[in-house]
């Protein structure tokens, strides 16, 4: 690619952001560029500046930012342009891609209409004609049946199909660069491919230069051609991809790439007692949601059975709508039990009163998947570590629980002052680290694990993985592992249970369903997951094509 001309330059630029606290020097003076035809991924924790650097090729920075230096995408330099200008360059020289396609779409308009509606904002265009070519971009970018589709609702159409619609928008104006920023964080990982496959296609097909924004190193070796490495404001290395994962330079190269959860197939053993009562024993386990204006309900668990043994983790995995949190919820009393049997901690959930369920509440621990939204705001953290010794009668107020409530943060390695703390003064792993003391605050023998670590960088979900290994090894409590990512159930589990469609496909040791699956369903999950080597990824994505 070294003879391709650049679609991006970057040169000295630097970003600074006015807050009331003083300002905030975000990018220090970066010089990137972006070749045509290529993908170049800029990669960093939360905070290294990826963001907005990627936000200010488009001239999208708010206006507490200042910004100096140079960026030219496609000729023209954005830093400086007039807003009338800006909005000629959004769409027809550049576009985004959004990381949440459900906050990017209008739910109240028609997928099409809003496609069309950008088309019409830039071009001379008919109604008609418009209505075409948004059709015609559903098609390329795999929906199926856009004639039809492209009168619904962005509520109509799955996750995946929601992110395949935005990148049609964003290429209905036939942009030569496209920003992608963290186009796959809430996908599972064979919607992930799905998506990686479409904009590799996008680039070969349509000649598109790709910026990817993204703290995955997985999706990095899957798509990328050269990686840009960032780190507190500065660029700490730049790389061919294969040169970049085979010989790392940069310190924090190396350590992010160490940080990456690996499918290794760990044979963890349970040493518990075999004849003990397990703690969670399900069968024939069916949980209906009743329909709406007399519709039949929706059936989101169908006929399961697992069960789980004192101190054991159990990984349960699947695609999005499989059953995974619904199943959680249930074991929680979160979710009526409508059909077979659910025996928690000696109680039959079907048909439980909420009454004779209380006292065991106390028993069961919650990590919720976003810890952010899970904590009261206008609580501090102590305060929210507190609550459930409070709501149970084991502490009186928040300074009687002050005791066990510094025990619980220091156990999740966070100083004793951040009980003072309110939670949007936490990083999001720390934020994490707290909802595990809150959720570990009773001694529970069961912990209910939601997704606790996809919404986190890789370092840091790393140590937070770390630190659920060794708090469930002192304090010995079971646990339900919700996640569908492979390698986080492959570090973390003694068994797993594999749920397609409400129903459990396969499950045994962890070592056995991972190393060795029997059911293709399992195999495509596995080959679906991107691991941070591009030759050993490009291996994987033939496996997965094999599979189909």
């Amino acid at each position: 690619m070294s003879g391709a001309a650049n679609a991006v330059e970057v040169s000295g630029l630097d970003i600074t952001f006015a807050t009331d606290g003083g300002d905030v020097h975000a990018v220090h003076g970066i010089d990137i560029d972006v070749r045509e035809r290529e993908v170049l991924a800029i990669v960093g924790e939360s905070g290294s500046g990826k963001t907005v650097t990627a936000r200010a090729l488009l001239g999208l920075l708010p206006e507490t930012a200042t910004a100096s230096g140079a960026v030219v995408v496609n000729g023209i330099d954005v830093v400086g342009l007039s807003p009338a200008r800006l909005r000629e360059l959004r769409g027809s020289e550049a576009a985004m891609i959004f990381q949440e396609p459900m906050t990017a779409l209008n739910p109240v308009f028609p997928v099409g209409w809003q496609i069309a509606e950008g088309l019409r904002a830039h071009r001379k265009l008919s109604k008609k004609a418009a209505r075409a070519i948004a059709i015609d971009m559903l098609g390329k970018v795999g929906i199926p049946d856009p004639e039809t589709r492209v009168d619904h609702y962005p509520h109509q159409f799955s996750g995946g199909q929601k992110q395949r619609i935005v990148i049609a928008q964003a290429l209905a104006m036939g942009p030569k660069v496209l920003i992608a920023d963290e186009p796959t964080t809430a996908l599972d990982v064979t919607v992930q491919a799905e998506i990686l496959d479409l904009l590799r296609r996008v680039r070969d097909e349509f000649g598109t230069a790709i910026v990817l924004i993204t703290h995955n190193m997985g999706v990095v070796a899957d798509l990328a051609d050269r990686v840009c490495v960032m780190f507190r404001g500065d660029v700490v290395e730049t790389a061919p991809a294969s040169e970049l994962f085979r010989a790392p330079r940069a310190e924090y190269t190396r350590s992010l790439l160490a940080a990456v959860p690996r499918l290794e197939i760990a044979d963890r053993q349970w040493e518990g007692d075999r004849d003990a009562r397990p703690i969670v024993s399900a069968t024939g386990l069916e949980i209906t949601y009743p329909g709406r204006f007399g519709r039949e309900g929706f059936r989101a668990v169908d006929g399961v059975d697992f069960a789980i043994r004192p101190g054991e983790v159990l990984g349960l995995v699947g695609e999005s709508g499989s059953g995974k949190s619904t199943i959680g919820r249930a074991i929680a009393g979160l979710t009526a039990v409508t059909g077979g049997s659910l025996d928690v901690l000696g109680v039959e959930m079907n048909g439980v009163s909420q009454r004779s369920l209380r006292p065991h509440r106390k028993d069961v621990g919650f990590v919720f998947q976003d810890p952010a939204s899970s904590f009261n705001p206008l609580l501090t953290v102590g305060a929210a570590v507190a609550e459930p010794l409070i709501v149970h009668g084991e502490a009186k107020d928040v300074d009687d629980a002050e005791g066990r409530v510094v025990e619980l943060l220091e156990a999740v390695e966070l100083p004793a002052h951040f009980a003072r703390r309110f939670p949007h003064e936490l990083s999001g792993g720390q934020r994490q680290r707290a909802s595990l003391a809150r959720g570990l605050a009773l001694s529970p023998k069961l912990l209910i694990a939601d997704e606790p670590t996809s919404a986190l960088d890789v370092s840091v979900q790393a140590t937070v993985l770390e630190l659920f290994q060794e708090l469930q090894r002192r304090f010995g409590f079971a646990s339900l592992f919700i996640t569908h990512d492979l390698a986080v159930v492959d570090l973390l589990a003694h068994r797993v249970a594999v749920l397609h469609q409400g129903r459990v496909v396969e499950q045994g040791r962890t070592a056995d369903v991972l190393g060795s699956p029997v059911e293709d369903y399992t195999r495509r999950l596995i080959a679906s997951l991107p691991i941070p080597d591009p030759e050993a990824q490009a291996a994987r994505r033939e496996q997965r094509r094999a599979i189909g």
